[in-house]
């Protein structure tokens, strides 16, 4: 079963070939979710990923702990409440159920450490980045030992790795890191909301890199360290450390992660980013991938610039999981736009179904996970 691609089109035997680790099913991959915080996300109006600035600064805890436990669980941090739909976490769960993965969590720069086991990304409690408006949004040695971090987790890898992140405020900070290294992507980086916030976003990123002056050509550490999140800067890291292990990696979400790779791909020579592009496979959902805004096709759009700018070829497939059928109207929302992506659903849903799982399994189970939420 071969799910759909977004872009490019390569040839059937070239995208086996891409596939078959992910196919392969005596070899079980790790599945990594960061999570990470951003003052960004406190600003009215920004992010869907729970409706208030309040209670977006523990979505990250309430969606792990989802995708940790399950919907059976009584959680410590209850999921935030949202305009409509349901956490893309609950998605996660029945993906990494059906593929009997077990989430490992890394957490940096929140508001409160987790209560569950996790990996602390950096020994101080440096709490969230600040608002990218501010044009310093991290300290350039922060920066750097959170991308050294990610180069040694990179290094370290013995599997494939899908990727995950739980980041409220993410799209606004990945625009943010693309605008900075060139691309004109404010017309197309979506988020949570059915309806982006496009003109706020584009205000706040304008605001950040007037302030920060970045110059002509600035390295994606400065980017970081004037715009970016925390997470950026541990996920850039690995996928540097990524093709040095030569392990395959499996971005899982949209815009974030396409931010993540740009600035990578932009930390090496031109001769050397075709050996990072050919292990890292793009994951996302079906309704991410047909989102348009005004009037095109947002993510195929951003996918195509990325690489006319880098000069690269990225692979970016999504999964079929669709949810008109389903019994709950939170599910029936990601048709009508709500949520879209998020906690890696989009890569793990796809993984499951390379790997031979019906969606119509994985769409009952996910009905029945929501049943058990509701009886909380």
């Amino acid at each position: 079963m071969t799910p759909s691609r977004v872009w490019p089109d390569p040839e059937a035997t070239a995208l086996n070939q891409r596939l078959a680790p992910w196919r392969h099913l005596q070899v079980q991959p790790d599945l990594l979710l960061v999570l990470a915080a951003t003052a960004t996300a406190e600003v009215e109006g920004i992010s869907a990923a729970g409706a208030s600035a309040a209670s977006r600064r523990y979505t990250a805890l309430a969606d792990a702990e989802l995708l940790l436990y399950g919907p059976s669980h009584r959680p410590r941090w209850s999921l935030p409440p949202l305009p409509a739909g349901v956490s893309p976490a609950l998605i996660s769960w029945v993906a990494a159920q059906a593929l009997g993965l077990r989430p490992q969590v890394a957490a940096v720069g929140l508001q409160q450490q987790p209560p569950f086991p996790h990996l602390r990304l950096e020994s101080c409690d440096c709490g969230p980045a600040a608002c990218l408006s501010s044009g310093r949004a991290m300290a350039p040695d922060r920066v750097e030992r959170l991308w050294q971090r990610g180069v040694r987790l990179g290094r370290s890898l013995r599997r494939p790795l899908v990727l995950a992140e739980c980041v409220p405020g993410g799209t606004s900070t990945a625009q943010a890191a693309l605008t900075a290294l060139g691309l004109p992507v404010a017309d197309l980086v979506s988020g949570s909301a059915l309806h982006p916030p496009m003109q706020l976003k584009r205000r706040l990123v304008e605001a950040g890199l007037q302030r920060a002056a970045l110059g002509t050509d600035p390295s994606p550490q400065a980017i970081l360290a004037a715009v970016g999140d925390p997470f950026q800067a541990v996920a850039t890291g690995l996928l540097l450390g990524a093709m040095e292990s030569g392990q395959p990696v499996m971005l899982a979400g949209g815009s974030q992660m396409l931010a993540v790779l740009a600035l990578a791909l932009r930390g090496l020579p031109r001769a050397d980013r075709s050996a990072l592009t050919s292990v890292v496979t793009l994951g996302t959902t079906a309704w991410l991938a047909a989102e348009s805004l005004a009037g095109r096709p947002a993510l195929a759009d951003l996918l195509a610039r990325l690489e006319r700018a880098l000069a690269v070829e990225i692979l970016a497939l999504h999964s079929g999981l669709r949810f008109h059928d389903s019994r709950h109207q939170a599910l029936r929302d990601y048709e009508r736009g709500y949520v879209k992506e998020g906690v890696g659903a989009g890569a793990l849903a796809l993984l499951a179904q390379l790997r031979g799982c019906s969606l119509e399994l994985l769409r009952r189970d996910c009905d029945q996970a929501l049943d058990a939420l509701q009886r909380l």
